[in-house]
């Protein structure tokens, strides 16, 4: 299972601009009424010489799979509103990647007649607080005959929901509202979208803008939200998306830039979500695994196969830099650079390991 991302944003900031960037899926950019998914490959640099090490029969890389919702304008979702069924559609993402215009141009149509980014992410951040409130409510609805009857862990989840939706009410994001972990567990159901971090996106018109007034803003609004901010020059990196990759370089050399956008996103989800990348390495197949940093062995394990979490005896693992610089696991095994690692062990970027379990 890879990283799943929701695109969201105001209608006309550049939104789907920014997923043809990202996925090169070339989706229609005006009058969007439905969503576009697509998945994409992760790149990772390592992949290369552990393919020159083991000359497997094929590589199965991570991947990111995108949501791109049409634009959320103020009053969208409302009670049965269109907005709230367009949220359905990221309601089981890992993170929202909030898109938003930071370029002035007046031959672009906007929403409103002048760039704030502050205003834009307070009006999205309103349309995700509107459509959690209603779902919390049908929640408490639905417990409420529970709640009459006497069911203690059915009045603690009310009262968990009533407490959020009580926050939601006075504008504050489910994802401000420090949720211990009985609300959290009371929530989980709910699939709350403004509960779910947040990655921001500043589209700009060309590199020159990278540091104009409106990026600054949205990176002041980044980091009051403890979050991650990437510019992207969403109209040249659609482009750019569209080049063979020896083309790509060249034209991202060109543009100023050392590494496309979904590399930039990538290592900024990674950041935001805590994720790392492993190996599972042989002459059949090279294959990348994304877990949570701090996962121990047995959970890591587990998303390669259930019955090796069930099972887990122990982990051989080898730095991916060793294993590169000693050229093969026998060399790195005879330098002693291949540990055992017990259930307690916790994974670590560049890991490559081999699992012992026992089948159940």
């Amino acid at each position: 299972m890879g990283l799943n991302c929701g695109l969201i944003g105001l209608p006309s900031c550049g939104k789907t601009t920014i997923y043809n960037a990202i996925t090169a899926a070339e989706a229609a950019i005006y009058g969007a009424s439905e969503m576009n998914r697509a998945t994409v490959n992760v790149p990772d640099p390592r992949i290369q010489p552990l393919m020159k090490i083991y000359k497997p029969l094929k590589v199965v890389p991570a991947t990111l799979d995108v949501v791109d919702i049409p634009g959320l304008k103020a009053g969208s979702t409302g009670v049965e509103g269109r907005g709230t069924k367009l949220l359905g559609h990221v309601k089981d993402v890992d993170a929202m990647l909030h898109v938003v215009r930071c370029f002035e141009d007046k031959n672009i149509p906007f929403e409103y007649d002048n760039i704030d980014p502050k205003r834009d992410v307070e009006t999205v951040d309103l349309e995700l607080i509107v459509a959690d409130s209603q779902t919390l409510q049908n929640k408490i609805k639905r417990l409420s005959k529970k709640v009459r009857v006497g069911d203690k862990d059915a009045s603690r989840e009310v009262a968990d929901c009533e407490k959020v939706r009580a926050s939601l009410e006075e504008g504050v994001p489910a994802r401000k509202q420090n949720l211990n972990e009985h609300e959290l567990a009371s929530v989980r159901e709910c699939h709350l979208v403004s509960l779910k971090p947040v990655l921001y996106i500043a589209n700009i018109k060309s590199i020159e803008d990278v540091e104009n007034e409106h990026v600054k803003a949205l990176q002041a609004i980044a980091d009051d939200d403890g979050s991650e901010m990437v510019a992207i020059c969403g109209k040249d990196e659609a482009e750019v998306s569209q080049l063979e990759p020896e083309d790509q370089q060249e034209f991202l050399k060109e543009l100023g830039l050392q590494e496309s956008s979904i590399e930039r996103l990538i290592s900024a989800a990674y950041r935001t979500l805590g994720l790392v990348n492993f190996f599972t390495a042989g002459p059949k197949e090279v294959h990348v695994w994304t877990c949570c940093k701090g996962d121990k062995a047995p959970t890591a394990a587990g998303k390669i196969h259930t019955d090796m979490e069930k099972g887990f005896i122990r982990m051989e693992v080898i730095r991916y830099e060793d294993l590169i610089e000693l050229g093969s696991e026998a060399a790195a095994a005879k330098a002693g650079k291949q540990r055992i690692e017990g259930k307690t062990y916790d994974i670590q970027d560049g890991d490559v390991v081999v699992i012992r379990f026992n089948p159940k």
